[in-house]
């Protein structure tokens, strides 16, 4: 049974970088052909994905965010990070990773709130 947890500060001041974890477990991030993807709900706005890294450690952003996101991977622990610079309140979000696939996800971490306020 594959699990993903998310794990960040709740809180982030404007201009900060934010870093968010996803752990995995159950499976490994470098099963092939895996892509373990962020995505985020901003309140009262449907998901958007941000970007994913893939089983060889490829990554891909949306982009919309390239210029200011950055996915990878630690495969001793097993987890993907996300960092997202320079952020702005419109960066209020619940964070979610998911898998296994670049656009069809069977596992979903239970998301974490991330609030971007001075």
């Amino acid at each position: 049974q594959v699990q993903l947890q998310e794990s960040g500060p709740g809180l982030v001041k404007p201009s900060q970088t934010l870093s968010l974890t996803c752990t995995v477990s159950g499976d490994s991030i470098t099963t092939s052909y895996y892509y373990w993807n962020w995505i985020r709900q901003p309140p009262g706005k449907g998901l958007e994905w941000m970007g994913a890294i893939a089983y060889d450690g490829s990554t891909y952003y949306s982009p919309s965010l390239k210029s200011h996101a950055s996915i990878f991977r630690d495969t001793s622990k097993n987890h993907i990070s996300l960092q997202l610079s320079s952020v702005t309140p419109e960066d209020t979000a619940v964070y979610y990773c998911a898998g296994p696939g670049i656009d069809s996800y069977d596992y979903w971490g239970q998301g974490t709130q991330v609030t971007v306020s001075s």
